[in-house]
């Protein structure tokens, strides 16, 4: 993907792995919930050293919290070492506390992590996160389901008909 890519074209189900989906987070607080995201990744070698990705993250939520309400956080980061952005998802059956812009719990979390150099696609996807997970349809059905694949089936759904 380059700098070039419009909006339409990025495609979540695309960029969203089998192996990078989590509908068991066992953590339940912030930092701790953070490294297990992270692991998910350092276990597949997409990125070089968890330990640099973790920092990162968490220095981008100083800034502010990813959690934007309706139980879904989009912690973001860019990063040196990879080559094209990666999306993880992750999901707590009991929620947690971090930081949400609404005060409630967040069950849903969208970790992107993008080359350091590609910051207009690294926009667009985010933009892209958030237009999906602002239908609270979409989110309830994430929430629910119990099979990774219907993740793609419910991503790949809202892309065909909310362009």
């Amino acid at each position: 993907m380059t700098e070039g890519v419009k909006h339409s074209d990025i495609k979540l189900p695309d960029l969203l792995k089998e192996k990078y989906i989590e509908l068991d987070l066992k953590e339940r607080e912030k930092t701790k919930l953070i490294a297990e995201l992270v692991d998910k990744v350092a276990v597949h070698g997409r990125v070089k050293n968890g330990k640099v990705l973790f920092k990162a993250i968490l220095e981008r939520e100083k800034l502010g919290s990813t959690a934007i309400g309706n139980g879904v956080a989009i912690p973001h980061v860019k990063i040196k070492g990879i080559k094209k952005p990666l999306l993880i998802l992750g999901r707590s059956a009991e929620g947690v506390d971090f930081n949400a812009l609404d005060g409630e719990k967040t069950y849903l979390f969208f970790l992107l992590i993008s080359p350091q150099e590609q910051v207009g696609l690294h926009l667009k996807i985010l933009a892209k996160i958030s237009h999906l997970v602002k239908d609270k349809f979409v989110v309830e059905r994430l929430k629910k389901i119990k099979d990774k694949y219907e993740v793609f089936e419910i991503i790949a759904g809202f892309e065909r008909y909310y362009k």
